[in-house]
């Protein structure tokens, strides 16, 4: 019987500890715990080396990432006859944040550590590049830097946004043994709840590819870019946001960079200096509160929505918007003031009439009329087109000029001639506006299908036709005669390599084909009813998902017999709306 005691006795002291401990986490030992996962990623392909590397081909094998008495794959770097730099440049395969992991087996001699240079890539000939050369920079991330490796251990470097690594060894008549070269990729690790497949895989692709570069940007902020700038753009936000609602649904990186944007600007500043950024973050607020209908998140921006609408009426002068600060669409018309004027002057008043229904729903009957007469001034003036496709696609899309006329007079000229991968989607957007949903999926196939074309895989900062003949790929070696895509080309902020090749506001061709050619959009507030109108085109077929609060509506679109035949699939608690 006492034996019985003493054991039962042992196990309640082992319950009871086992239970103080269950509630004593190790994160609650640390300040904040990243919403972030990392994950190893390895080279797939050797691209050039340069020097004596014995058995290069072991990099690409994947490891373990621990340092071993046991070395059989062992990678050599050896320098002879006073040769001070022996390299290889290697492709991890996909565009990542993320940093370089360097594991090292045991050199001869001593075990001091040993100097290697770093340098990363969006391009093969970034890698390759010296800074201050052809627009290379340590601007926001280090990308170009010496690290010492340990022997028989590892070392990590900081993040940037890269594809492609260079390794350089650096010290004379030495050798330097790796076990591996791994990349940590950090990211959110959300599923894919958005889908979209068609008769056309050049489509299916550009979708993907368009989530992802949202993905990837999807960090502890919803950042503009990977590599530059790493930071919250309130511009760049929209169509990442329209992706994010399109894909991901729900996530709380979309608040969080809003809320940061917001105090981070106490008025009368303007949101990233532009007057325009304000009025996209109302914009934002607008489509956020239809997706989810959260009104107590509503609720907490009403005060600064006041003061921003009140700012933003005060500078609208007999109709005409005036605003000071940055004048800003995006870089390609920035240098247009008649179009960007056109532009502010449509944007002012989708952003009014946004804020005017968020007041309605808030109860705020006097900022709701401040917004309603501001916008009903407005709407007297129609400033000249200047034939901007970023102007025109703005004031078709607030119904300043008729939507056919835009497009006839403005967007068709020249295809996708003219288009940027920021306002091309409210290019797209108006183009669905006038009807032309082919025209729209062609450019969609030439404009960003030509980023694929060159090795892409995220969309770009910008993007011109013009750059493509005789461009080289962005994952090889520039051959003799070619123009370098990457060095060679950009404008303002982004020339050569300092030009993102990891965008977000590049992915609106993934939002655009899921609200017109699947056809599914929101229709009431806090996704509670949606709407169903497919635009196939010439596609034989489209298929897709699209979340909601509530779970995910489910479409497959199919010609037959020169109809639409439409099967949905959606949660119970959402309204299907056929048009």
């Amino acid at each position: 019987m006492n034996s019985n005691r003493a054991i039962l006795s042992f196990l309640m002291l082992i319950f009871c500890f086992c239970e103080i401990n269950a509630q004593n986490k190790l994160s609650d030992k640390f300040n904040q715990v990243s919403p972030l996962t990392s994950a190893y990623v390895y080279p797939t392909r050797i691209v050039w080396k340069e020097g004596n590397v014995i058995h290069a081909t072991n990099l690409l094998k994947r490891g373990n990432g621990q340092a071993n008495l046991y070395n059989p794959n062992t990678v050599v770097f050896k320098n002879e006859n006073n040769q001070i730099a022996t390299s290889i440049l290697l492709d991890f395969g996909i565009q990542m944040n993320a940093s370089v992991e360097i594991i090292t087996g045991m050199w001869g001699g001593n075990n001091l550590p040993k100097n290697v240079r770093i340098r990363f890539g969006e391009s093969v000939s970034e890698a390759m590049s010296e800074i201050g050369v052809m627009g290379a920079t340590n601007d926001h991330a280090i990308r170009d830097f010496m690290m010492q490796v340990p022997w028989l251990g590892r070392n990590r470097s900081g993040e940037s946004g890269f594809r492609f690594v260079r390794i350089d060894f650096l010290e004379p008549n030495a050798e330097l043994h790796l076990r591996e070269v791994r990349a940590v990729a950090t990211f959110r690790d959300v599923p894919y709840l958005g889908s979209f497949k068609s008769s056309d895989e050049r489509l299916n692709k550009i979708w993907e590819v368009g989530a992802y570069t949202v993905h990837v940007n999807m960090q502890d902020y919803l950042w503009d870019g990977i590599k530059r700038d790493r930071l919250v753009w309130v511009g760049d936000l929209h169509p990442e946001v329209s992706t994010v609602n399109t894909v991901f649904g729900y996530n709380e990186v979309v608040p969080r960079s809003l809320d940061l944007a917001r105090e981070s600007t106490p008025l009368p500043n303007w949101m990233s200096g532009h007057s325009s950024y304000s009025m996209w973050w109302i914009i934002l607020q607008y489509d956020w509160y239809m997706n989810y209908g959260n009104l107590g998140y509503l609720k907490e921006q009403q005060p600064y929505l006041q003061g921003l609408v009140e700012q933003i009426t005060g500078k609208v002068v007999n109709g005409k918007e005036r605003m000071d600060g940055a004048r800003f669409l995006d870089w390609p018309s920035s240098e247009d003031s008649a179009a960007v004027h056109a532009g502010l002057q449509a944007l002012t008043i989708r952003s009014l009439e946004n804020a005017s229904a968020l007041f309605q729903i808030l109860g705020d009957d006097s900022s709701k009329n401040r917004c309603d007469e501001t916008v009903a001034q407005m709407r007297k003036y129609i400033p000249p087109l200047h034939h901007s496709k970023q102007a025109a696609a703005l004031m078709s899309l607030v119904g300043l000029i008729d939507a056919k006329k835009a497009y006839t007079e403005v967007l068709s000229i020249g295809g996708a001639k003219n288009f940027s991968t920021f306002y091309g989607y409210y290019m797209l957007e108006a183009m669905a506006k006038a009807g032309k949903y082919q025209e729209a999926m062609e450019i969609i196939s030439t404009y960003w299908g030509a980023m694929l074309d060159l090795g892409a895989t995220t969309f770009w900062e910008d993007f011109n036709m013009d750059w493509s003949p005789n461009a080289s790929r962005i994952d090889e070696l520039v051959p003799e005669g070619k123009s370098d895509i990457h060095a060679d080309f950009g404008a303002y902020c982004y020339k050569g390599f300092r030009h993102s090749l990891a965008h977000g506001w590049a992915s609106g061709p993934t939002a655009w084909l899921s609200e017109h050619v699947l056809g599914i959009k929101v229709a009431q507030p806090g996704g509670r009813a949606y709407t169903v109108k497919p635009h196939l085109g010439d596609l034989n077929w489209a298929e897709g998902t699209f979340p909601t609060p509530y779970g995910q509506i489910y479409v497959k679109h199919v010609k037959e017999h020169g109809r639409i035949k439409t099967v949905i699939k959606a949660p119970k608690e959402v309204k299907i709306i056929q048009t």
